[in-house]
């Protein structure tokens, strides 16, 4: 595969810009908690369950926590408490708590209770079965994609969304047989907006399906058992982002997820979620993904339908390389990094397909070894479904010929309808068909020094590391502040989930994140 010639001193600049952004961040989110990193820690621990009223324990616990001021000390520190001085199952703490018992908090705020080290050799155990937990799953995931195999590059990702976790696998299933490599069940509309992860298996929703433990073991049975009848492994997909990122990076661990959309700068722009509490959230989340294998996929493609995809190009490379210092802090290898990005120009600018190659064939070579999530035409779309299918027809040659990893169809019925079965078996159809074509394509590129596709490569990435350099002396919170990213201003002290944030004291104590760091490497 032919390299554009690209100035590698800027692209080593653009990283050491964005190392410097996301240290900065790094070190905010070392010095904070947020109720969601307190809810992963109870689940983490082995709380489950919901009250008579149907509410999540972790979510009472969590929520008195805070009422009483105490969420700055860590809620393990509580379990902790409840198992050493009263002989409690962390289980069994919870549920006095959401029974109303405040004494498990009062002992806690004493002046002899444990102390960090205390507390992390009192729920040693517990800490040691949420690690079991989460490694079992992940060698199970890991066998069967070894037994089975996977497809070739670019997989191909489709989604399901009828509200019915039921129908889900259905459709999850039809698509599989249809040659789909991964299925993505997206969430119904809003629930990255709620504070608390619903319970049980679903069959209604608006716009896709809640995102629960059980719709994710439902749906990830539904496509082993089909892709034991396919010979080939089938990857599932769902979304750790909003206010319970960590959380359900947590329930994607246990229940083997192979994929997560997981950007806290996706919640920021397009949610309005505040961005200190979404920030911290998303390190505790890229921890548990680091340590169960999953792969993350990053929201840049939506910068590119809020603002013009030809003028704002650059904004993505910017963003990928501060994702991809921020995943760093995790310990995320580069193979986890499903770096997202979308063909979004308008086609009727000449040259369009020449600029999305550049675009592509930029983005792969700068982060050459992670995944990279390619995002189909949307923006542009008109109903016009014959065109329509030439346009992803031009996305799926520039994918095969810039080899992305990961690559969601576009539906020709896109600004039409929701995609029928048979809109997505076409799509599977043509973009196989174009795969096949056109597999060794990119060993026959050499691109020209002087021409379109070098010229727009290096126009784009100059105007990334210029915009670096301005985010870097703004610092993130402040250039996002400032409108840097798909021109959406967000506040550091606005947004859903802000009064959710709380300095750590100097007696936090989070042996779950202790854990998890140690066995990340970080």
């Amino acid at each position: 595969m032919a390299l554009l010639p690209i100035d590698e001193g800027l692209i080593a600049e653009g990283r050491g810009l964005a190392k410097a952004i996301a240290d900065d961040v790094q070190s905010f989110i070392a010095r904070h908690t947020t109720v969601a990193v307190e809810r992963t820690t109870l689940r983490f621990l082995g709380v489950d369950g919901v009250d008579r009223n149907g509410v999540p324990l972790v979510n009472i616990v969590v929520n008195a926590l805070a009422a009483r001021g105490m969420l700055s000390g860590g809620v393990a520190r509580v379990l902790a408490v409840g198992k050493a001085a009263r002989h409690l199952s962390v289980q069994e703490t919870a549920q006095r708590i959401a029974d109303g018992d405040a004494g498990p908090f009062d002992d806690a705020a004493k002046s002899n209770a444990p102390d960090a080290a205390q507390v992390r050799e009192i729920l040693e155990a517990e800490v040691a079965s949420g690690l079991d937990r989460i490694h079992d799953a992940q060698k199970r995931r890991d066998e069967n994609r070894a037994r089975l195999g996977i497809g070739k590059e670019p997989l191909k990702y489709v989604i399901v969304a009828t509200g019915n976790i039921y129908d889900d696998a259905k459709q999850g299933r039809s698509a599989a047989f249809a040659g789909a490599d991964i299925v993505a069940v997206i969430r119904s509309t809003a629930q990255s907006l709620l504070d608390y992860v619903p319970v049980g298996a679903t069959t209604e929703g608006f716009g896709g399906t809640w995102a629960t433990q059980e719709n994710f073991r439902i749906m990830r049975d539904a496509l082993d058992d089909e892709g034991q009848k396919r010979g080939r492994y089938i990857h599932l997909t769902n979304y750790s982002s909003g206010l319970c990122m960590p959380e359900i990076a947590y329930l994607g661990a246990v229940e083997r997820l192979d994929m997560l959309l997981n950007d806290a700068m996706y919640g920021i722009l397009f949610r309005d979620i505040n961005p200190r509490r979404t920030l911290i959230d998303q390190y505790i989340s890229r921890l548990l993904c680091t340590v169960a294998g999953i792969v993350i996929n990053t929201g840049e493609d939506n910068y590119l339908t809020t603002a013009d995809a030809f003028d704002a190009a650059h904004t993505v490379m910017t963003s990928l390389l501060i994702n991809e210092a921020l995943a760093h802090r995790a310990a995320m290898p580069d193979a986890q990094m499903g770096l997202g990005h979308a063909y979004e120009i308008d086609p009727q600018i000449e040259n369009s397909f020449l600029y999305e190659v550049a675009q592509a064939q930029l983005i792969r070579q700068v982060f050459p070894r992670a995944p990279i999530k390619w995002m189909p035409p949307t923006k542009h779309k008109t109903g016009d479904i014959f065109t329509s299918h030439v346009h992803d027809g031009l996305f799926n040659l520039t994918g095969v010929l810039t080899r992305q990893g990961i690559e969601l169809l576009g539906m020709f019925s896109e600004a039409v309808h929701n995609p029928y079965l048979h809109d997505r078996f076409l799509s599977l159809k043509s973009a196989s068909l174009i795969f096949n074509a056109c597999a060794g394509l990119a060993d026959e590129i050499n691109w020209r020094p002087d021409g379109v596709v070098a010229s727009r490569a290096r126009e784009v990435m100059g105007k990334a590391v210029a915009l670096l350099r301005l985010v870097a002396s703004e610092g993130l919170f402040g250039a996002i502040a400032a409108g840097r990213f798909a021109d959406v201003k967000r506040p550091i002290d606005k947004g859903k989930g802000a009064d959710g944030v709380s300095p750590r004291a100097t007696n936090y104590a989070n042996p779950v994140l202790d854990a998890l760091e140690t066995v990340a490497g970080v």
